[in-house]
Order: structure tokens, then sequence, then C-alpha cells
């Protein structure tokens, strides 16, 4: 099998990448490198990384129609600047028409997307959310561009499946809570937490998914959830308790802001019966590896899909 990997030096790319490389199969990457680490990925005589961006559309064509891919993984994504909607726009929209079109050209069997649960705004009418929830995006220009992307990929015409994704975490993710927190905590500076809640799966439970989609099982839409919800206090308390850290106070939980929802708890119920999928990790144990990622290779940034003075913690 030949796949090709938009973001493969990301968070998810690069475990998708890895997995699909041990088995023997043909990788092709494209990244910009913008939020991907280059240290993901390592030498390997059946993968390819092209550096460059999918808003690209000639480079697009150039290295899919020489590549030849069975399998499209979409997993590149603006999200470094909340308020650069011009590179939200470009990467996020027009990158995703250009990767569908050149999809298309080469009769590509299926492409794989990565969706935001953004897509169902701050306020959703129902908890857990089911598939058949409204859409509303328009609380950042992060869910208003993967939202218009996910249209464009069924729109398409292609065999698609696309996963509306829990707070995924793991090592290598380098956005959210938990590597702010470990960032933070290993060089003694505050930590306050956001008085909200969230769904968390561990990287290795959510690519054993996406690789029975990636091997042809699934069409339409998923929710990858593990089906409950944490609130960022708990995944603050099991970083500190990891990193083996005494606190001489609790600390401080404030109100969530304007743009950020108080939960967004998916129902993963489709996905379990379809896949015949579960999550396997706890909470605990997945910090702790995640941890010892940190630890080896260091993180140097974080990022995040909310405005800098809004963001989760700090």
């Amino acid at each position: 099998m030949k796949v090709f990997i938009t973001g493969g030096s990301g968070f998810v790319g690069s475990h998708l990448a890895d997995l699909i490389l041990a088995r023997g199969d043909e990788v092709l990457v494209i990244d910009n490198f913008e939020t991907g680490r280059r240290d993901n990925l390592k030498t390997h005589p059946k993968l390819q990384v092209v550096e460059g961006t999918i808003a690209d559309g000639q480079l697009v064509n150039d290295i899919v129609g020489k590549f030849q891919p069975d399998v499209v993984v979409h997993a590149a994504a603006s999200y470094k600047d909340p308020d650069d909607w011009q590179e939200d726009a470009m990467t996020n929209v027009l990158g995703t028409v250009n990767v569908v079109k050149a999809a298309q050209a080469v009769g590509v069997k299926r492409i794989i997307y990565f969706q935001t649960a953004l897509c169902y705004g701050l306020n959703p009418t129902e908890q857990p959310i089911s598939l058949d929830h409204n859409i509303f995006p328009a609380n950042s220009s992060y869910a208003i561009s993967k939202t218009a992307a996910e249209q464009y990929v069924e729109l398409s015409g292609l065999h698609y499946v696309t996963f509306r994704l829990a707070n995924a975490y793991g090592p290598r993710n380098i956005s959210g809570p938990l590597p702010t927190f470990y960032h933070r905590l290993s060089e003694n500076k505050a930590c306050f937490v956001m008085d909200t809640r969230r769904d968390f799966v561990y990287i290795d439970d959510l690519t054993a998914c996406v690789m029975k989609a990636v091997d042809g099982e699934g069409q339409g839409t998923y929710h990858i959830s593990s089906g409950s919800d944490y609130s960022i206090k708990d995944l603050f308390d099991a970083t500190v308790d990891v990193m083996k850290i005494n606190l001489d106070k609790e600390v401080e939980v404030r109100p969530r802001n304007p743009d950020d929802a108080y939960s967004i708890l998916l129902d993963p119920t489709h996905t379990r019966e379809d896949f015949q999928w579960g999550i396997k990790t706890a909470l605990r144990e997945g910090v702790e590896s995640t941890i010892a990622y940190y630890k080896e290779y260091g993180i140097t940034e974080t990022f995040t899909h909310l405005k800098q003075e809004h963001a989760e913690n700090m």
C-alpha cells in the first residue's frame, strides 16, 4: 500500500507514518514544519518527506501524481495563530481542496480527514454530543476553516472517513494543556487551570482506530472519543503526580473565557460499533508516557487554537 500523509511530521501524522512504515508500506509525507517537529520522523527506506505547504496546488499535484497513493490521510492543519485567518483559509480550506483534487486525479481509494470537535460550537445542546448534532463552527477561524474543509471532502465523491476528534494527547503532542503544564512546571513557573472539562484520548488508542480506516473499514463521519470527560484540573493533578512535584498551594482554577467551551464530550457509539474499537489507555498511564517523551526530547514551544489571553492554561 502507498499512503500519502499531509502534516506527516505533526503529532497524529507522524505516529500514523510510523505504524504504516513498520508493516512494510510506503509513505509520502508533506509538511511545512510550522508545528510539526523534524525529529518526529526517522529516516526510513520507504519514507519520502517533502517540505512544503498543501496550499501550493502545483506542488501537491506533482508529488501526488508521481507517488500515486492508494490512501490519503489528511492530517495537515493551520492552528498556530488564532488571529491569522488568511493562513487558516489557505491551509485548511484551499489546502484541502488541493489535496482532494489531486486525490481525485489519481483515483485514490479513500481519504481520511480529521475534524475538530469545535465544529459543534461552544454551547452544544447535548452531552455527549451525537453525530446528529447541528454544526455551528462560528466560534473560531480554526473551526470555521476545518468545517469548510470537511464539507469539501464530503463533496468530493471520494470514499472518505472523517474523524471528529476529542482532545488527543501523548508523545509528540505540543498543543493543549498537558505540554503547557509540563513546560511551565519543569521551569518552576506558575500555572493555572480553567474551569473546563475535556475528553482525552491517548494517541495509541486514536491511531489504532485510524489504522482500521486506512485499511478500508468504515465510511462517513465518526467520533474518536473515550465517552467520558475530565476536568482540566484532573489533568494538572495527574501531571504533578507523575512529575513528583510538591506544590506549596492548590493550583488556581479560573472561570472559562468566551471563546472556550465548558465541555465537549463526544458520543463514540457509532465508532465502537463500526470499528470494534475502544479506549485502552487510562489517563494516568497516558500522562506518564507523554511526560517521559517530554523529558527525553524537550519542549521549546507549545501551541493553542485559542487566543493567547484565553489559552486554557499558562
